[in-house]
């Protein structure tokens, strides 16, 4: 009755000054993660420049051993025609490039943090991938490569999945998981026939150069079926926020919808990490995301996470997804 009584010119009047703050309300908005990338790019990681400029680093595909995307938002990423690692070092073969992640050094250069196979063969293995180190004076490279690996663990089964962290006191880490699965003996993830051979995830101290090990690597966790863990963790992503360490991971086997991201918490960098035994991100999820992990979670905020997902139910590229984070206290949530 009151609507009736207005003239269509007053209700217009009345009604445009409210919607900037309608649509920006928070019931107005769409929780969950985005698609942000609709073509083959699994493992990504990101990194935001001095600038504002956001760049992504993801595994090999689209022709490229390591494939970059920018971003001016966050949101919407195009991916570039550039190789981000247009040479390999003599220790490594020219092929199976996964899991790029890169930091920026105090000076100012770009490490990028790599997994690919070694040209040596540890025993009882065709997977031999070794953790490899690249400097770039540019977040999208292109990347020159050092002269030798940064771990191997061969006899365990190799290493991959590294991801660079910064502590709060500028001392720089690396995070990376024993590729034990590769020597398993069948099974779901080559790792579902006992006796079951570990995974761990293991953090090594770095010199201020982010190349150079610095003591022996510590292990901070692996799987324990107890947990919900499957065969393996892997995909570690170590963030910190008011105090609390986060350790971001993925479980299950990739190719598989049971295959999820959790994380751990702990109040030191060296452990004990305590996991939430809770999926962060799994299948279902909007936007109907299948198999989501691999993710990255932004160091210096802790409030984005990008992850790959298969592109749809056929299962055969990964396509890059992003979301935005809250961590609050011992708790992750995406939102």
């Amino acid at each position: 009755m009151f609507l009736t009584s207005i003239s269509p010119s007053t209700l217009v009047a009345l009604v445009l000054p409210l919607l900037p703050r309608a649509l920006s309300s928070p019931l107005m908005k769409r929780g969950g993660s985005f698609l942000a990338l609709h073509t083959d790019f699994p493992d990504p990681s990101f990194v935001k420049t001095p600038e504002g400029k956001w760049f992504a680093l993801g595994t090999e595909g689209n022709g490229k051993r390591v494939q970059v995307a920018e971003s001016d938002g966050f949101h919407s990423w195009t991916l570039l025609d550039i190789e981000g690692l247009p040479k390999v070092a003599a220790w490594e073969e020219d092929a199976q490039h996964f899991a790029p992640d890169v930091i920026r050094r105090d000076d100012g250069k770009y490490i990028m943090y790599y997994s690919a196979n070694s040209k040596e063969v540890g025993p009882n293995q065709d997977d031999h991938h070794c953790v490899g180190t690249a400097i770039s004076d540019d977040p999208k490279g292109p990347y020159i490569p050092n002269d030798k690996p940064l771990a191997c663990d061969l006899d365990k089964g190799g290493a991959i999945d590294p991801a660079g962290f910064r502590d709060a006191d500028g001392t720089l880490y690396v995070t990376y998981k024993v590729n034990g699965n590769s020597i398993g003996h069948g099974g779901d993830c080559n790792n579902g026939v006992d006796p079951l051979v570990p995974t761990p995830l293991v953090l090594q101290k770095l010199a201020k150069d982010g190349v150079t090990p610095v003591g022996d690597p510590v292990q901070i966790l692996d799987r324990n079926t107890a947990d919900g863990d499957g065969p393996l963790v892997e995909a570690p992503s170590l963030v910190l926020s008011s105090g609390t360490y986060y350790l971001f991971y993925s479980t299950h086997c990739f190719n598989e919808d049971t295959y999820d991201t959790r994380y751990a918490t702990a109040s030191s960098i060296n452990g004990p990490y305590t996991k939430n035994n809770e999926q962060l991100l799994k299948t279902g999820d909007s936007p109907r995301l299948i198999s989501p992990g691999g993710a990255t979670v932004h160091a210096d905020d802790g409030n984005r996470i990008l992850f790959h997902g298969w592109c749809d139910a056929s299962m055969k590229q990964r396509c890059m997804y992003g979301a935005n984070l809250s961590l609050d206290g011992t708790k992750a949530s995406i939102v």
